[in-house]
């Protein structure tokens, strides 16, 4: 079961990949297969290499995983 750790995410905006893996606990490399098949959602790119996901859509997720 996952659980949201508030200190770690805002109540919105956007969070990078590392503050996201602290919530859930995947590898790197499973959270990019995850978003590729579409179980995990797209990020938007902030720059060439740079990616950030909405907090909402990250708090969506970890209340469906907890489900």
């Amino acid at each position: 079961m996952v659980q949201e750790k508030k200190s770690v995410l805002p109540e919105t905006g956007f969070i990078r990949l590392p503050e996201i893996l602290q919530v859930i606990p995947v590898g790197k490399s499973t959270w990019w297969a995850g978003v590729q098949s579409g179980r995990f959602p797209k990020g938007f790119k902030l720059g060439p290499r740079t990616t950030a996901w909405r907090v909402e859509d990250i708090k969506a997720l970890i209340k469906q995983l907890s489900e």
